[in-house]
């Protein structure tokens, strides 16, 4: 073999190598779309609540102990049926209190699955429900049991059905947003608002009367609190986790 051939072949060769690993390096800056906030929304003033990588900024409610949540894949998933056997459950709270906001999240439910989202949950009572109202989500369709049009998907429970249901088929992710500015409150699910109403108003007080809470004097008073995720049986998933203050 002539030396330039022989130069030859190891240029090729390095060019090949670097084309390779310049490639693959550039394979891992694909920025994540995925729990990552837009410059827009940085500018707007959306903070994260889920790093997709961990539990920070999260505990069970009244700190009991339970390994029902984890996070994989970007995720945070509450295990479900495992975790029942061991009564190792409870719902789990953001670390901080909220007043005024808007609140994003991108959740899916596995079929017959049941949960929500809780807002203004205070800790003196033995669940969380019971403080703080609730965007439910559920399999509406899949569901065993019987539901009323309050109980099913995007309805503030037990109190105000929601107008629409644009949901996602079971198994893909929905975008829901909840609003809270003083007693007014939204519900939106991907993209469409659903509810609306004014908390603490006598039709209000008339509806907790008269259903589910009459019994529950404690429910929906509060103007501050944590966010809550309900497990109820686990096969919910939740990311892109998000609070702009108002």
């Amino acid at each position: 073999m002539t030396l330039n051939k022989y130069l030859g072949i190891l240029l090729v060769t390095a060019f090949i190598f670097t084309s390779c690993k310049s490639n693959k390096s550039n394979e891992n800056l694909v920025p994540p779309t995925d729990n990552v906030l837009t410059a827009q929304e940085l500018n707007d003033g959306w903070k994260l609540l889920f790093d997709g990588k961990t539990l920070e900024g999260w505990r069970m409610y009244q700190n009991k102990a339970a390994d029902a949540w984890g996070v994989k894949d970007g995720e945070l998933y509450c295990k479900g049926s495992e975790t029942d056997k061991s009564d190792l459950r409870a719902d789990i709270i953001t670390d901080d209190q909220y007043e005024n906001y808007e609140f994003s999240i991108d959740w899916k439910i596995s079929p017959e699955g049941n949960s929500g989202i809780m807002y203004h949950v205070t800790e003196e009572f033995d669940a969380a429900y019971l403080s703080g109202p609730e965007y439910q989500l559920i399999d509406d369709e899949g569901f065993p049991e019987k539901l009323e049009e309050w109980q099913k998907t995007a309805s503030d429970y037990a109190m105000y059905s929601a107008t629409s249901r644009p949901v996602n088929p079971i198994g893909q992710f929905n975008t829901s947003k909840i609003v809270v500015n003083g007693a007014h409150r939204e519900y939106w699910l991907n993209g469409v608002k659903v509810v609306e109403f004014e908390a603490w108003t006598p039709e209000w007080e008339n509806r907790k009367k008269t259903g589910k809470w009459k019994d529950t004097p404690g429910y929906g008073l509060a103007k501050k609190g944590h966010i809550c995720l309900q497990d109820h049986g686990g096969g919910v998933w939740f990311k892109n986790i998000k609070i702009r203050i108002l």
